[in-house]
């Protein structure tokens, strides 16, 4: 698409966002299919997505199982926090960006008695601190944090500070939303007991609905604990093993595009070779961005690569509003910031994009910038 033309809407914008991403022909074209909940198909595709995120997880059927909730990822965080965690139970979080603070909320809404540990968005948590905080509570009995806060894209320690809910003997909750598919992780080995993610992220599907990698022995132990009936992880599990089916209507054409990304996953070398592909676009956007005369938010050692924040251009000339809807004219979907302490944007580097599709984004970034009239620092 050349960038010196408006976008003309003959072909989809490409999506440079943390989701719902921008998916392939194929993922779209298996919408198209009607099935029946209570399909015969249907459920075993149901069955074979199961399987298949139990082994992203690097984990064995065993000892995890996967859980599909319908509705956003926010959903699949909520029935885990309103039905894993009993009723005098305890819930530490550590916060590091807006999204360790919504689980804060959540918990808050749930009236279940919670223990922050808040952390500078620019930084990892401070490790030692969190083993002192579990520590002096014996009350905490779930310890939850965010793999890759996408309030700045940094990427938490999930193994490390695993190991310590699992040396204090409590359950250990992890948000890895804009992670999963993407960043490799071995359950067992990072002592996770449930783990969330979204459809519409990292896996390359649509939205519709959120699913939880839960530790089998964890998730026993909580039958009678919700706090609500549709978020009920429990009872969810126990109809998919029982007879295959959702308690209420599965997203049906969500699942379907879900299971051909999964094989497109697969086809493509697994997470290892997704990793790399995210990587490559993330190397490629933060070079020409610094070229461009950008800054990051984040320290280098800090950043991931599945999605970037950027500190706006000095030049009182810039607007982002202004900046963003000439981007989007031109067919490209940046984000804007959530950081607390500065002005940014941010730019996602996953979903089904490819190093040219960055190279293009940051020549419509140049022309973009030039037409407003935005002097950048060199």
């Amino acid at each position: 698409m050349s960038t010196d033309k408006p976008f003309a809407g003959s072909k989809d914008r490409i999506l440079f966002t943390p989701g719902p991403l921008t998916t392939s022909r194929t993922v779209k074209q298996a919408m198209l299919r009607d099935l029946g909940s209570r399909d015969h198909e249907f459920i075993g595709i149901v069955r074979d997505v199961r399987r298949r995120l139990v082994m992203l997880g690097d984990a064995a059927e065993s000892e995890y199982t996967a859980v599909l909730m319908q509705g956003s990822g926010t959903f699949g965080l909520e029935a885990v926090a309103s039905s894993t965690i009993p009723q005098d139970g305890k819930l530490l979080v550590v916060v590091n960006g807006a999204y360790g603070r919504r689980i804060v909320r959540m918990a808050a809404i749930l009236r279940i008695e919670t223990r922050v540990l808040e952390c500078p968005e620019n930084r990892k948590p401070d490790l030692k601190r969190l083993e002192s905080e579990v520590a002096a509570d014996p009350a905490v009995s779930m310890v939850a944090v965010v793999h890759c806060e996408t309030t700045t894209g940094i990427v938490n320690p999930i193994r490390e500070i695993g190991r310590i809910a699992h040396a204090a003997g409590v359950t250990y909750f992890v948000d890895a939303m804009s992670s999963f598919g993407a960043i490799p992780v071995n359950l067992r080995d990072c002592h996770i007991d449930y783990l969330v993610s979204s459809a519409n992220k990292c896996i390359e599907g649509v939205p519709g609905f959120a699913f939880v990698l839960a530790r089998l022995a964890a998730l026993r132990e909580t039958k009678g604990c919700a706090r609500s009936l549709s978020l009920d992880l429990y009872d969810q599990w126990a109809q998919l093993e029982g007879n295959g089916q959702f308690r209420f209507t599965p997203p049906t054409h969500a699942i379907l595009a879900f299971h051909q990304a999964l094989l497109e996953l697969e086809a493509e070398g697994g997470v290892a070779a997704r990793a790399a592909r995210y990587e490559s676009n993330y190397r490629t956007l933060v070079s020409g961005m610094r070229k461009l005369g950008f800054q990051e938010y984040l320290a280098t050692e800090d950043q991931g690569y599945i999605i970037t924040s950027f500190r706006y251009p000095q030049d009182p000339r810039f607007d982002f509003g202004d900046f963003y809807d000439r981007l989007n004219a031109r067919g490209y979907v940046i984000y804007p910031g959530k950081v607390s302490d500065a002005d940014c944007f941010r730019i996602g580097n996953i979903g089904r994009i490819f190093g040219s599709d960055v190279e293009d984004l940051l020549a419509a970034i140049d022309e973009t910038l030039e037409t407003m009239g935005v002097e950048m620092q060199s």
